[in-house]
């Protein structure tokens, strides 16, 4: 009879931050696998855990190794899955080994914990009852505009990770694209230098900026659509501006969705307000 996979999450920067079951689990299996030994091996260490490491799973091999898992598991064995913080799979490794083993009737156990991106949203201020978790941005600039453009109109909160080195690029372009939504930038969770930085998307990429860049762990939060919005436009400037795009040859529709990006609203909101005082 095959083994169990056991998906493990694990604190996010804070030790204390794990299940007394993790605790539990991770001493009881026979193997346990993961990304970075430096990361997995100080956790062991510190609730003195001695079950074997084998960090095997991270990104360029995962795919090759996961057959070196799956004979482990098939000898009987159980296994534990880690990653370096939070909850496995979750812009993580550990999908292709999960798929297999399923594929192969191996019973796969989640054993909850720490995630990054709940606890930013928990602590946000921002609607948490419907949200979307896009993980990390494509890297190239083509893709990810795409990606922030679609979320002009998301009716929910969106949820995103990002690296220190691509974090200004991207809150410029939120800036751009809806300078008045509400965004939440939150930084080193659980660690010593936890910090979220509250704002209009305006108002957090001047303070980035200003900063000269953060380091860290980051998680972003973009405010839904529909959330009201600080200092909403006053509707004359809104109808000068749809004029002038309209004698710059700009259609009807070309000229609403500008006013929308230029003014940070909604554009079913700037179709409203504009056609209103079209017809006046």
């Amino acid at each position: 009879m095959p083994g169990t996979l056991y998906v493990c999450a694990t604190p996010i920067g804070n030790l204390e931050d794990i299940t007394l079951r993790a605790l539990r689990v991770l001493r009881e299996v026979d193997l346990i696998v993961g990304e970075d030994s430096r990361h997995t091996r100080k956790l062991l260490s510190h609730y003195d855990i001695h079950t074997p490491f084998a960090p095997s799973l991270y990104q360029g091999v995962e795919e090759a190794r996961v057959e070196g898992v799956l004979r482990v598991l098939r000898e009987g064995k159980d296994v534990a899955l880690v990653c370096d913080a939070g909850t496995p799979l979750i812009s993580d490794p550990g999908y292709p080994l999960v798929r297999a083993c399923l594929a192969e009737g191996i019973k796969v156990v989640p054993v909850p914990g720490a995630s990054a991106f709940l606890a930013a949203l928990v602590a946000s201020g921002l609607p948490p009852d419907r949200f979307l978790f896009l993980g990390y941005l494509p890297r190239k600039s083509g893709p990810r505009k795409k990606v922030l453009e679609s979320l002009s109109e998301l009716p929910y909160t969106a949820i995103l990770y990002e690296s220190p080195h691509r974090v200004l690029s991207t809150l410029e372009e939120l800036a751009r694209l809806f300078p008045r939504r509400p965004l939440v930038l939150a930084r080193e969770l659980t660690k010593v230098y936890e910090e979220f930085i509250h704002g209009t998307a305006e108002e957090v990429f001047a303070e980035v900026k200003r900063r000269g860049g953060v380091k860290g762990e980051l998680v972003l939060l973009i405010a839904p659509a529909d959330l009201k919005e600080k200092e909403e436009p006053e509707p004359e400037p809104m109808r000068k501006r749809f004029r002038e795009l309209l004698d710059c040859g700009f259609s009807p529709g070309e000229a609403v969705k500008k006013v929308a990006e230029e003014f940070g609203i909604p554009r079913r909101e700037a179709y409203r307000i504009v056609h209103g005082l079209a017809e006046n």
